[in-house]
C-alpha cells in the first residue's frame, strides 16, 4: 500500500525559513518581524506569515507582544546562567544513569553534525547539538526528566546561537562531544557526572 506524502505547507515552508535564520543568528534579537515586511520578501499572503510566526512563538524561538511585532527574544548572559542552574542538576541525573551506556541516537547525532559541509548554516549544527543532547536525556527512560529538559529547549536554542563564535572551526565542538560521549561510555558514575558538568561548565560558561 502506498501512502502519498502531502506536501509541505507555505506556512511550514516560511517557518522552517525564519527558523534556519533566527538559529544562525541572522536575525537579531530585539528585531522585529513585521508581517507586510515578511509577506512581500517572501512572495506570501498576510494569513501564512501569522500562522508561521504563531509556530515559531510557539516553539518559544520568538515572542509577540500586544500591539508589536513578533521578535527574536534576547537571551542575556543572566538568563543563560539562570538556564544552566536549571540544566546542571537534570544532566548531572541523565548522567549517573547512563555511565558505562553507549547511547546510539547520540552517537548518530554527532556523526551528522561531523558530516555537515563547512558552509552549513549554524542552524544545522544546533539542531544537531540538540538532537545529541536530547538523545541522552531520553535514553534514560525518565518521561518526567525528558518533559522537564524539553522544556527548555527553545531557550538553549537560542543560547547556542551565541556559542557560534567560539566555535568557528566545527571540528573543535565536535571533538569536545566525541570526548562527553566516550567519558559517559566508557567511565564510571563519578566520571560521567564529572565529564558532563565540566563539559557544561566550558561550553556555556563563557560568553
Amino acid at each position: 500500500m502506498t501512502i502519498p506524502l502531502r506536501p509541505v505547507s507555505a506556512v511550514h515552508a516560511l517557518a522552517d525559513a525564519l527558523r534556519a535564520r533566527v538559529l544562525s543568528g541572522e536575525i537579531a534579537p530585539g528585531t522585529p518581524l513585521p508581517e507586510q515586511e515578511l509577506s512581500a520578501a517572501y512572495g506570501v499572503a498576510r494569513p501564512t506569515v501569522r500562522e508561521a510566526l504563531a509556530v515559531l512563538v510557539h516553539e518559544g524561538l520568538l515572542r509577540r507582544e500586544r500591539n508589536r511585532s513578533a521578535h527574536v527574544p534576547e537571551v542575556s548572559a543572566a538568563d543563560l546562567a539562570d538556564l544552566m542552574y536549571v540544566r546542571r542538576p537534570l544532566e548531572d541525573l541523565m548522567a549517573a544513569a547512563l555511565a558505562g551506556r553507549r547511547v546510539g541516537e547520540a552517537d548518530a547525532a554527532l556523526a551528522r553534525m561531523a558530516a555537515l559541509p563547512p558552509e552549513s548554516p549554524w542552524s544545522q549544527v544546533v539542531a544537531e547539538h540538540m538532537a545529541l543532547h536530547e538523545a541522552l536525556i531520553v535514553a534514560v527512560g525518565s518521561p518526567r526528566l525528558t518533559r522537564l529538559y524539553t522544556s527548555l529547549a527553545a531557550e538553549t536554542r537560542l543560547g547556542l546561537v551565541r556559542l557560534r563564535r567560539l566555535y568557528e572551526d566545527r571540528d573543535v565542538l565536535v571533538a569536545e562531544h566525541g570526548e562527553l560521549l566516550d567519558a559517559i561510555a566508557e567511565g564510571g558514575t563519578e566520571d560521567a557526572r564529572a565529564a558532563v558538568l565540566a563539559h557544561l561548565d566550558h561550553t556555556w560558561g563563557e560568553d
